[in-house]
């Protein structure tokens, strides 16, 4: 191997050890004295769009949102008593009927949940977002460095065979989840604490009992708890299309544009 792609390719690999140090280290223990909320719980499970789905339940059961037409959510009353951020942002954002991906594009509701993530991370259930994005981006250059490498230097089978390892341990670290052990944990001992009910939950007691469901189980609580609400408001993951307003109130797109799954992200 060229004396100069050994330098190329152990530079790659100091990076890929900082990214993975980045991604381990800086990560607090998790604190067993705070009890995560049903929207952080379904921000652990599905990303961004569950956690607006669980904010747009506990703002139906308290009767200030309700289905609007074609996948909507329309506002339904005055939020005086509504402290959350989430909730707080998804309310005001309503000023005109809108779908969950068009919530999703408002800058407060963004900041939002950038907040309930940060608060996640600070519980030890998220890498912190700097650190995470910085171990992203020092994975990317892996690679880059790599190619550089094998462009500027004479190549040889043997020193792309040797140059592939650390692109293979980049490959490997990009695909570490952002939730950390003690989120998967979390996650699976709620599941187990609160299993989906075989009947929908009914009274003012059950209203906690409702949002958690939905954040631990998705689609399947929502159509057993509020079947009309999840359909007409658009809530559903999958086979909902939905309309709205974007926040200076022009249409999204004629016709809506489909739902999508809620995944991590």
């Amino acid at each position: 191997m060229p004396l100069d792609m050994w330098w190329f390719t152990g530079a790659a690999c100091v990076v890929l050890a900082a990214a993975a140090v980045l991604l381990r280290a800086g990560t607090p223990g998790p604190d067993a004295t705070i009890a995560p909320g049903p929207q952080s719980v379904a921000l652990l499970r599905g990303g961004r769009r569950a956690a607006v789905t669980v904010a747009l339940v506990a703002l139906q059961q308290r009767g200030v949102v309700t289905s609007g037409r074609r996948g909507t959510v329309r506002i339904d009353g005055w939020a005086a008593a509504v402290r959350d951020p989430l909730q707080l942002a998804v309310h005001t954002s309503l000023r005109r009927p809108a779908g969950i991906q068009v919530l999703l594009t408002v800058p407060r509701v963004q900041r939002a949940l950038d907040g309930l993530r940060d608060q996640c991370a600070a519980q030890g259930l998220l890498r912190p977002r700097r650190r995470w994005h910085a171990a992203r981006a020092l994975l990317v250059a892996v690679p880059v460095t790599v190619l550089a490498g094998l462009m500027v230097t004479t190549g040889s089978p043997a020193a792309t065979a040797a140059a592939a390892a650390p692109v293979a341990g980049a490959v490997a670290l990009w695909f570490v989840p952002r939730q950390t052990p003690a989120a998967r944990h979390l996650l699976a001992s709620l599941r187990e604490a609160h299993p989906l009910p075989g009947r929908p939950l009914r009274g003012s007691a059950s209203v906690p009992r409702v949002q958690m469901s939905v954040a631990l189980h998705g689609d399947r609580a929502l159509l057993l708890h509020l079947p009309h609400f999840a359909r007409d408001g658009g809530l559903l993951a999958r086979g909902s299309r939905e309309t709205g307003f974007m926040a200076d109130g022009t249409s999204p797109g004629r016709g809506g544009a489909p739902s999508c799954g809620g995944g991590p992200g």
